[in-house]
């Protein structure tokens, strides 16, 4: 069953099914146990009046009257019979109701002593008896034992428990008929978020909606706000591919004509050819630096604590062998033992961008200060300083759209802030741009917990 409605359906009916069974058996038991208990309780009720009934009779024997005090001892067939029996077990007297039946008897020797018996007439008929031996002192004082019994069929005792059975079945069955149809119409109105959960991804797929609606239950909001933010991480990875290749083939445009002009330009083979070569080179740089940056985009429902410090490191280490010539001074203050909650890919992206650009255009020195964004947030606070010109403040934003550059002749001068800012944005960070204490720029990105990203 692939329906998840049918799964709750059938296991709610198993379940009705076996505590309603339970309750069947054990009102079925109480009903056969009171029902037998008040029929063993008339039965005694008959025996104390058969007993007071007896009266010895001239010869000196104790006898019963032909008419008792109950009808059903009096008509034949009745299903109510009583006998006495004497010290050898011979039949002294019986009801009428008794005429022409062979009644069962039960072995009872002890004095005072109820005994109760089922026990079968000759055709099968189910009796319910009650014995009870007695040492009767007459006049003369003398004791002489004899055994009282009266005897019911069990006809109507088991009708009336079948009709009881019956009805039992037919309440038990009718209730929870309606209580599955009830729990059916229930559940199609607890799962109708899941249904609009269904719809509403459908109409994504269509270009219909952007995101997931927000008026869920607190059981599906989170489900709601992970599928928001995978939504949102497909949409940003496909926006950078396509902003990628058009920065890619805008960046092409600058060498792609050098070599062109090449073409018509008498120079040697050998100047030629080193022209050709360097132009060449800068090609595959920015092929590899523009193709590697929508690798950035990780999967932000799945992080990773990425040590912070080892990374810069490395980074920085990397750095100063391609600014070799230029000699930048570096100076690191890294929070010890602090951890990026994300992808390292990310971290790398983020540091690397804003210290290339930093060891790009300043004069000598190059800082990078990295702490959590607030106390006990977990966020990161990650500040680049360089002594550079620094940034215009009017150039500001339009450093931060995507293919936006202020410098086409600098491959990535502005697109790795526009990077910077997507990255920053990925994880519900921000960036600012200032001016530095060291006299050039100043970029200062902050990035919030994952919880705190998510309340926002």
């Amino acid at each position: 069953m692939s329906s998840l409605s049918s799964r709750l359906l059938v296991s709610v009916s198993v379940l009705m099914l076996f505590f309603f069974g339970a309750t069947i058996v054990v009102l079925d038991t109480a009903f056969v146990s009171a029902g037998e208990q008040a029929r063993e309780d008339i039965l005694d009720g008959y025996l104390m009046q058969l007993l007071a009934a007896a009266e010895p009779d001239d010869n000196g024997v104790l006898s019963l009257p032909i008419d008792l005090f109950e009808a059903g001892f009096n008509n034949i067939g009745s299903g109510l019979y009583a006998e006495l029996r004497g010290e050898i077990g011979d039949v002294l007297w019986q009801s009428q109701s008794a005429l022409g039946l062979i009644l069962p008897t039960s072995e009872n020797s002890e004095l005072g002593l109820r005994v109760f018996a089922r026990n079968p007439l000759a055709d099968g008929t189910p009796m319910l008896s009650l014995s009870l031996a007695v040492q009767w002192e007459f006049q003369d004082g003398t004791l002489r034992p004899y055994v009282f019994q009266v005897s019911e069929s069990l006809h109507s005792f088991n009708a009336q428990i079948a009709r009881f059975r019956g009805q039992l079945f037919g309440w038990f069955g009718a209730v929870a008929l309606i209580m599955l149809l009830a729990i059916s119409v229930l559940m199609r109105g607890l799962l109708s978020p899941l249904r609009q959960v269904e719809t509403e991804i459908g109409e994504i797929e269509q270009g219909k909606r952007a995101s997931l609606s927000e008026d869920f239950p607190t059981e599906l909001s989170g489900v709601a706000r992970n599928m928001n933010l995978l939504i949102g991480s497909e949409r940003a990875r496909s926006d950078r591919y396509r902003h990628t290749l058009d920065n890619l083939a805008h960046s092409l445009k600058t060498p792609l004509a050098a070599i062109r002009a090449l073409f018509g330009h008498s120079a040697s083979q050998l100047e030629y050819e080193e022209k050709v070569n360097a132009l060449i080179e800068r090609m595959d740089d920015i092929i590899r630096y523009q193709l590697r940056k929508p690798a950035t985009t990780a999967d932000k429902l799945v992080r990773q604590n990425v040590v912070v410090e080892e990374e810069v490191l490395r980074l920085v280490d990397g750095l100063r062998k391609v600014y070799r010539d230029k000699q930048p001074q570096f100076s690191i203050d890294v929070e010890p033992g602090m951890q990026f909650r994300g992808d390292s890919g990310d971290l790398l992206e983020l540091a690397g961008n804003l210290l290339d650009n930093a060891c790009k255009w300043c004069a000598k020195q190059v800082k990078i200060t990295i702490d959590y964004a607030e106390a006990g947030d977990g966020g990161m606070l990650m500040c680049v300083d360089d002594d550079g010109p620094g940034i215009p403040e009017e150039s500001v934003d339009a450093l931060l759209n995507r293919g936006t550059r202020l410098d086409e002749s600098t491959p990535g001068h502005g697109i790795g802030l526009a990077i910077v800012n997507d990255i920053a944005g990925s994880y519900g960070g921000s960036i600012e741009i200032t001016r530095s204490i060291l006299g050039g720029a100043r970029v200062v990105i902050r990035v919030p917990s994952q919880q705190a990203a998510r309340k926002n």
